[in-house]
C-alpha cells in the first residue's frame, strides 16, 4: 500500500469521489500543511492554521497507479483558482498536493506544467506541490459524508454532479 495527500477543495466532495475508484483501500478526511497540532474544524474554518483540508488516500499500486489518481484528482476540480472551489472560499481550500516522496513530487509538477502547457484551462494553474509534513484525521462526523448525507441539499447540488462526471469520465477505474 502507498498513500499521498491531496487537497482539491471540500473534503466532503473530494472523499466521495476518490471512495469509488478500485484500488482505494481507504480515503480519509483531515487537515495538512498547517502549523497548528491537532486543529479542529472550527480552526480550520478560520483561516489562521495554515491547514487545506485535504484527503489521505491509501491505494494499491498494482491496482491504480498514481499517475491514474493524478488524473482523476485535475479532472474533479478546478485546479486554476486560487483559495476556493465553487462557493467555498478561503486557504483551507486550496489546491495541493503534499507529495511523499521524489516521484510523486515529480510526476505532479511534471503533470501541472503539462496541463499549463496544454491549454487545458483558461488560467494557469495554481496547484501548489508540497512535501508532506503532517496529516490530522478530521473529526468523525466528516468522515463517509456523501455516504452518510446523500439527500441533504449541498450533497445532492454539489457532490452529485462529481460524482456524475466521475461516473462518466472514469467508468473503467470504478469500483462495480
Amino acid at each position: 500500500m502507498k498513500s499521498i495527500i491531496f487537497g482539491n477543495g471540500c473534503f466532503w466532495c473530494t472523499e466521495a469521489v476518490f471512495q469509488q475508484l478500485k484500488g482505494i483501500e481507504k480515503v480519509t478526511s483531515g487537515y495538512s500543511g498547517g502549523h497548528i497540532a491537532n486543529p479542529t474544524y472550527e480552526q480550520v474554518c478560520g483561516k489562521n492554521t495554515g491547514h487545506a483540508e485535504v484527503l489521505k488516500i491509501d491505494y494499491d499500486p498494482a491496482m491504480i497507479s498514481f499517475d491514474e489518481l493524478l488524473e482523476v484528482f485535475w479532472a474533479t476540480h478546478d485546479p486554476t483558482t486560487l483559495n476556493r472551489q465553487g462557493n467555498d472560499v478561503g486557504p483551507q481550500y486550496r489546491s495541493v498536493i503534499f507529495y511523499n516522496n521524489n516521484e510523486q513530487k515529480e510526476k505532479a509538477e511534471k503533470y501541472k506544467n503539462e496541463l499549463d502547457k496544454s491549454g487545458a484551462f483558461d488560467k494557469p494553474v495554481v496547484t501548489a506541490v508540497e512535501p508532506f509534513t503532517n496529516f490530522y484525521p478530521a473529526e468523525n462526523y466528516h468522515q463517509d459524508y456523501y455516504k452518510n448525507h446523500t439527500s441533504q441539499p449541498y450533497c445532492y447540488f454539489v457532490i452529485k454532479p462529481k460524482m456524475d462526471k466521475l461516473k462518466k469520465v472514469f467508468a473503467d477505474k470504478l469500483k462495480a
